[in-house]
């Protein structure tokens, strides 16, 4: 019986010892080869860098003819330079449409919240409508009437020199 012990005493070892291996070594022997079987996994961040704007305030004034838009958008960062440019539909009430974009070609920069500030212009009737886009992406674009006391000066722009 010792022998007959000894023999599945080490048969036991070698399957042991082959399980291990394989265990080991399972994965995919080529890692660039796609497993068909299995639908890759693509996490994108939904609306991309600029998700968190959903919405963007400012500040409405109308005078002889012109609407005066002022607000800020919050950057991630402080290379982030916001730009705007509007569409001024020929219809009456006038519809004018506000796109935002953001540029930033700087190589490395801090993560730091920085309100970018907007002022915009556009001659128009004053029932003209007002729609926006940030980025490509449609942003509800909430307009609010000025306080008795304030102005378009009232809101300083600061420029990167």
């Amino acid at each position: 019986m010792d022998t007959k012990t000894t023999i599945i005493g080490g048969l036991v070892a070698v399957l042991v010892a082959t399980g291990g291996l394989l265990w080991l070594t399972q994965g995919d022997p080529d890692p660039t080869a796609v497993d068909t079987d299995e639908t890759p996994v693509v996490e994108v961040e939904e609306n991309g860098r600029f998700g968190y704007i959903e919405r963007i305030d400012a500040v409405q004034f109308f005078e002889d003819g012109e609407h005066i838009l002022v607000g800020e958008i919050e950057m991630p960062t402080p290379c982030d330079l916001l730009e705007h440019d509007h569409l001024v539909r020929e219809s009456f009430p006038e519809q004018v449409h506000i796109s935002f974009n953001v540029i930033n070609e700087a190589d490395m920069c801090a993560q730091v919240i920085t309100p970018a500030r907007f002022q915009i212009t556009v001659t128009a009737s004053e029932e003209a409508t007002f729609t926006a886009d940030f980025m490509g992406r449609d942003v509800p674009l909430n307009l609010r009437p000025p306080a008795p006391d304030e102005s378009p000066e009232d809101f300083e722009l600061f420029f990167k020199g």
